[in-house]
């Protein structure tokens, strides 16, 4: 062996390597080398801190699925460039982490206990109205998050939220930018309507036009690139009926649910943070607090008023019912000395002073096994069966990786090869229609160079791994099959083009000040509201200039079904009702609301221009 790297090290190629690295060295020393290697996980640097290429995976993913939610069938992800969504991506968390920096560097910040709140709060998470744990779990991961990275986010869109607010909340409107905004909201304008109609119906293009179109635009006419392939899928709906539960796995699950079954309680509390208070000026601050609840003040009203717990303080500090285990330490101490309605003495956590008031206490109720046992069977089953799914998914995987082909994968795991319809870049149908299916089908990996696909997870119960079978390309339609969809489109593109010369040559005389036998459709003191009119012509209208010495403004508005509207403005009447206190309030939070937006976005860009931000 040391023989062969000897042998070897004397190649060219060995010392272009050698080279390289003693010029790297030369440069940069050591730690060059070091520096190229540690930063080989890492997409950028921002202010110092790190994205890493996983983080840029998941944008990148997320992008993708919010194209195809969005356009559904539509989305082709052939017309997705790589390289520019890959941009994007990075774009995104760079501002990202600049404004989550700032957010931090500005002392905001999310308390545990009040991101749980949320979380529990989330109607996405629950299931009859309860916090469900599986259901949280299950829609995480489909986003590619476990939990921590899940609180993670979401801390973070919470301290965006803050930075927005605290920066963009802080603007204002004048009273003359009001009553500019009423005035023009309130304009009033008299103006009639011509509509000339793209009318295809007498319109017949010819064989000629037909050809000729057909073969000025061949390439618009290709039948879509298509694939067939072989696949296999695994649901966990494999393994149940493999599943058998004995009676001592039951009792002993049993054993270990009852154990954990106790009295629950339900607090309410008031919490002062330790932060820009320090220790001895918060609790003297929960002391008053105290004084107000001892001369009979409502605690609920007063945990809204003042509780630093915005999670709870919304619900009078309602915190629910909570077995042992779940609070500080501290807190649960003083919480389970209380009786009925009783408020605790101030109480120190780490989170700062408490008081604390039990709201109710539900005794344990303990179940039989026979109540329990078909709730047990199913949590044992599932058990087991996740267990043999996981074990499945990765044989399978290994096994597709190892073959040729999809049937030795399927005769070792019991499962049986399907073949799909033809589907383009779009999907399929069935389990077929998920977006990973088709990007494996048609990877460069799968469809050129004839591998098993790597396995496919399409949601928590089943995977599975496909094979090309067949590779339909683009082939040319023939003009037969595609002359009547022409000659529909080029009707239409005539009658918009008879439209459009009508419109033209009418607003050409009426401009010259011409008589023109034209039947108008009129509307007195029109608003930008106006019922009755098409809304992309109600813009047209009211961006047009005011008419002067009673003389009209023409102009023409195109539809999007070829229809032109021929467009006479004759006069503008300015808003001068006085304002309600309710419309002037509306319009002070919109203009406050849109000043805001513009102010964020210049502090934005400033941060942007100061980041110190490096790509890799």
């Amino acid at each position: 062996m040391l023989q062969n790297i000897r042998d070897n090290s004397q190649s060219w190629i060995s010392k272009v390597v050698i080279g390289a690295v003693v010029l790297v060295m030369a440069l940069f020393g050591f730690d060059g080398i070091v520096n190229l290697a540690s930063n080989s996980q890492d997409a950028a640097e921002v202010n110092g801190e790190v994205i890493s290429k996983v983080e840029l995976e998941r944008a990148v993913e997320r992008q993708r699925r919010a194209l195809y939610q969005q356009l559904g069938n539509q989305f082709d992800e052939s017309l997705i460039d790589d390289k520019l969504l890959r941009e994007a991506a990075l774009k995104g968390l760079i501002e990202r982490s600049v404004l989550i920096q700032a957010a931090r560097d500005g002392k905001m910040d999310l308390a545990p206990q009040a991101l749980d709140q949320l979380i529990l709060q989330e109607p996405a998470f629950q299931l009859e109205g309860k916090f469900n744990a599986q259901r949280f779990d299950q829609l995480i991961s489909q986003s590619g998050m476990n939990r921590q990275s899940f609180r993670d986010s979401m801390t973070q869109d919470v301290l965006l939220n803050q930075l927005r607010l605290g920066v963009g909340a802080s603007d204002f409107a004048t009273g003359k930018e009001v009553r500019e905004l009423a005035a023009l909201e309130q304009q009033k304008r008299d103006f009639a309507l011509h509509v000339i109609k793209a009318d295809s119906s007498a319109i017949t293009p010819s064989d000629d036009e037909v050809k000729a179109y057909f073969e000025a635009h061949k390439a618009e006419f290709m039948s879509p690139e298509q694939v067939v392939v072989n696949y296999l899928s695994l649901n966990k709906a494999h393994y149940f009926d493999q599943v058998e539960i004995t009676e001592e796995a039951l009792e002993e699950l049993y054993r270990q649910q009852i154990a954990n079954l106790g009295e629950q309680r339900r607090a309410a509390h008031i919490l002062v943070e330790v932060g820009e208070l320090n220790d001895d000026q918060a609790k003297a601050k929960l002391e008053a607090v105290q004084e107000r609840l001892n001369k009979g003040e409502d605690f609920a009203a007063l945990a809204k008023e003042l509780s630093d717990d915005k999670g709870s303080a919304t619900d009078g500090g309602d915190l629910g019912y909570a077995g042992t285990g779940v609070y500080d330490p501290e807190f649960e101490k003083a919480l389970y000395a209380l009786g009925a309605d009783e408020v605790s003495q101030p109480v120190r956590t780490e989170f700062g002073w408490h008081l604390i008031k039990l709201l109710g206490v539900q005794a344990a109720e303990v179940p039989t096994l026979e109540a329990l046992r078909p709730q047990l069977e199913q949590e044992l089953k599932n058990s087991e069966v996740e267990k043999l799914f996981v074990e499945g998914s990765r044989q399978l995987e290994s096994f597709a990786y190892e073959s040729s082909d999809l049937q030795q994968p399927a005769e070792e795991l019991g499962l049986k090869v399907e073949t799909s319809a033809a589907f383009t870049r779009n999907g399929g149908e069935g389990v077929l229609a998920n977006p990973q299916v088709a990007r494996a089908a048609f990877s460069q990996e799968v469809l050129e160079e004839g591998a098993n696909s790597s396995l496919i997870e399409l949601d928590a119960d089943t995977v599975l791994v496909l094979r090309v079978k067949e590779h339909l390309k683009p082939k040319q339609q023939k003009l037969e099959d595609v002359s009547t969809a022409i000659a529909d489109l080029l009707k239409q593109e005539q009658a918009n083009e008879q439209a459009k010369a009508a419109a033209d040559a009418l607003l050409a005389k009426l401009e010259a000040g011409e008589a023109a036998d034209v039947v108008w459709e009129e509307t007195k003191a029109g608003s930008r509201m106006q019922e009755g009119v098409n809304p992309q012509v109600l813009q047209v209208v009211f961006r047009q200039a005011k008419p002067e010495a009673g003389k009209p403004v023409y102009t023409q508005a195109v539809l999007g079904s070829g229809d032109v509207v021929v467009i006479r403005v004759d006069a503008v009447t300015e808003g001068e009702a006085e304002l309600a206190s309710e419309e002037q309030a509306m319009f002070q939070r919109y203009l406050a609301s849109r000043n805001g937006q513009q102010t964020f976005e210049a502090y934005r860009n400033a941060l942007q221009s100061t980041a110190e931000v490096e790509k890799f």
